[in-house]
């Protein structure tokens, strides 16, 4: 059996059998010891286990940055690994009675001790568009990142939205701008926290950048030579392939 283990919320360590180890530690000390709360398969053959506490020498996974050189399988694995950790450590208590929850026996699930309330992992989806005009694109900078870095435009999925309405109303109040002839791309599992991202191509149908002001303070357009400019998505985000598969069918 390998092991991811994990403290409150976070994934400290990944067994050294998957290379992307940060620290290691005795294992088996650890999993001896009182300071195992619980563990649960997240793959055939790999387990999570939560930790009430962590020796001094472990560290906690940059997430983004195992992600970001992870292969697919690694990335599937920690992915997973995280979107759990979460569901777990949110719901401690039952939803509907306050009572305690405790895993299934042939499911996961997390069944309430009280009223029998099950909670299941669940995944919060979300769009994300690239807007097509000709030879450029709009790309905006979001009020959270780093200077200078431009992605595509993303939001949830409103309750009694489809996908598509959603692509149309997150670029028009996000951007200011009409779209037409939406078009699906595909998706990817999005550990922060629990989302499955739907990836769309859209085209440009009119209208003048007008970023929000709250979650956008930039839209701007960029041809593929342009795109150097500015510092992009990293190659692992489902952002990142919408640009490079545009930019493969620029001739």
């Amino acid at each position: 059996m390998n092991y991811l283990i994990a403290h409150q919320n976070r994934l400290i360590l990944a067994d050294p059998k998957l290379g992307v180890v940060l620290d290691r530690i005795d294992l088996s000390l650890s999993f001896d010891s009182e300071c195992e709360i619980e563990r649960y398969p997240v793959l055939p053959g790999y387990e999570l286990v939560r930790m009430s506490e962590v020796p001094d020498s472990a560290k906690v996974v940059d997430l983004r940055a195992e992600l970001e050189r992870s292969d697919p399988f690694q990335y599937q694995l920690l992915s997973r690994a995280q979107q759990l950790l979460n569901w777990r450590v949110n719901h401690q208590f039952c939803g509907r009675c306050g009572g305690s929850m405790s895993f299934g026996l042939t499911e996961m699930v997390l069944k309430c001790t009280d009223c029998g309330h099950h909670a299941y992992p669940r995944l919060s989806p979300c769009i994300i568009t690239l807007v097509e005009d000709g030879d450029r694109i709009l790309l905006a900078h979001n009020a959270k990142f780093t200077p200078n870095r431009f992605s595509t435009l993303a939001g949830f999925i409103d309750a009694g939205e489809t996908a598509e309405q959603a692509v149309a109303r997150e670029v028009k109040e996000e951007v200011g701008v009409e779209i037409s002839d939406i078009r699906y791309f595909k998706s990817q599992q999005w550990p922060f926290p629990d989302s499955l991202m739907l990836a769309f191509f859209a085209q440009y149908a009119g209208g003048d950048i007008k970023p929000d002001g709250r979650e956008i303070l930039e839209g701007r357009w960029f041809t593929k030579e342009q795109l150097h400019t500015v510092v992009l998505p990293p190659k692992f985000a489902i952002s990142r392939a919408l640009i490079d598969d545009w930019v493969a069918r620029q001739s």
